[in-house]
């Protein structure tokens, strides 16, 4: 799941929170970026960080709802891209971090 916010504390304290609730098993902050985009009819240009974070398919909704929850725009970038392929044991770790303990 990908999603841009408009400073680093913020991507930090949102990646953290989502890692913190088992949401995700982790997530990076990268940035800065340069920003194009249109809002309420006018070409706009900024600066943002982009969060990044690993999960599972049946943890995406709750992630999702967590980040647009967490979120400090009013309509955040929030998309999902499926990982398609990866080493076993790496995608075994996303698994169990996004457990509760003992399951």
């Amino acid at each position: 799941m990908i999603t841009t916010v408009d400073s680093e504390a913020v991507g930090a304290k949102l990646s953290r929170s989502a890692v913190e609730a088992g949401l995700a098993a982790s997530g990076q902050v990268t940035g800065p970026v340069s920003t194009t985009y249109r809002h309420l009819g006018e070409m706009c240009e900024g600066t943002e960080w982009q969060v990044t974070f690993r999960t599972t398919e049946d943890r995406v909704a709750e992630l999702e709802r967590h980040v647009v929850a967490e979120h400090p725009y009013d309509n955040p970038e929030v998309i999902s891209l499926p990982i398609l392929s990866g080493p076993s044991l790496y995608l075994d770790w996303i698994t169990r971090a996004t457990r509760p303990v003992g399951s």
